[in-house]
């Protein structure tokens, strides 16, 4: 098996930014994920957002978690359970508007840290985004012009704790999906490992690293570069011992933005590779993946074409 992917950011700027793409286009094309070092974003400001993250959980989420599994009888479970996941988590929004001040029971420190944490994280995220670009043979800014719509993108940060579990072989932590929207940022413990992709038919380990962010691409940028970057399905494996932190920011289109494949590389793909991927609205896209977020992806971009073709026939002039 191939090693995982792990890209040192700052060798970007320097003799050995061709390697360093063309290690970016590779994980691109064929993990969907990789993970960065020496990003930019401060040591001590990462530090600081797993203390408190971790502290707010114990003060405040903790108790809730418990009771829920008291309540379902969790603890147990004699068979596997498909509809339930063995997490804790709250959401952040940060763009278009920001909800930070209007989520419970964060105080004030947690508020701005996290506030920081977003802005810099906002930062990486286009700045990545411009290097797919660069990769694709696309124009600088041209998937940041996608994403926006309207009123900007959508940018949320997804807060998780997986406390220990009892019975980690009838419960996932997270079940097994592909991620609907952009390109997604992750925190994660470095301690706790849990986060698996599937490669080749064969789930493979996301290495927990100190300080590094996890990148992986959601499925508009599979459908924006025509199928030469990939989404793929990913789980969190729950774990016996330990509680595992996982902090994904989703920076996504806007609501209202049109996603389509880029016609440049329409243009320059071979007959078998001409436009496979549906045109569509980001927020239909979205209400689709609610109710089927944990199958295949494939089917959902199947029902978006056909969304598309009947919207197209149905505006055919009749004689």
């Amino acid at each position: 098996m191939e090693k995982f992917p792990v890209i040192n950011l700052e060798k970007i700027n320097g003799v050995e930014k061709e390697h360093t793409m063309a290690m970016i286009h590779d994980a691109c094309q064929n993990w969907g994920f990789f993970e960065l070092v020496n990003h930019g974003i401060p040591h001590e400001l990462l530090d600081t957002v797993e203390k408190l993250t971790k502290e707010h959980y114990k003060k405040c989420m903790e108790q809730r978690f418990k009771d829920l599994v008291a309540t379902k009888g969790l603890q147990n479970v004699c068979s596997e359970i498909k509809d339930m996941d063995w997490e804790s988590t709250f959401f952040l929004r940060h763009l278009p508007q920001s909800n930070l001040a209007l989520v419970p029971d964060l105080d004030d420190d947690y508020r701005n840290v996290m506030k920081e944490f977003a802005l810099r994280l906002e930062k990486l995220a286009e700045e990545l985004l411009d290097l797919l670009c660069e990769n694709l043979g696309l124009e600088k800014g041209y998937l940041k012009k996608v994403f926006y719509g309207e009123n900007g993108p959508n940018f949320g940060t997804k807060v998780s704790n997986y406390p220990p579990c009892p019975k980690p072989d009838l419960i996932k932590g997270l079940r097994a999906h592909t991620d609907a929207g952009g390109i997604i940022l992750l925190f994660q413990d470095d301690k706790v490992s849990g986060l698996q992709l599937l490669k080749d038919g064969q789930w493979v380990d996301v290495p927990p690293m100190r300080h590094s962010i996890v990148v992986n691409l959601g499925d508009q940028l599979e459908v924006i570069t025509n199928g030469k970057y990939k989404s793929v399905m990913h789980r969190v494996i729950a774990q016996q011992d330990g509680a595992r932190m996982s902090l994904a920011s989703f920076y996504n289109p806007g609501n209202d933005a049109v996603i389509y494949p880029a016609p440049e590389l329409v243009k320059n793909a071979n007959d078998e590779e001409k436009q496979v991927y549906p045109k569509f609205v980001f927020d239909d896209y979205m209400k689709l993946y609610i109710g089927l977020k944990f199958q295949e992806k494939e089917p959902r971009f199947e029902i978006m074409k056909n969304i598309e073709n009947k919207v197209s026939m149905d505006a055919i002039p009749i004689a």
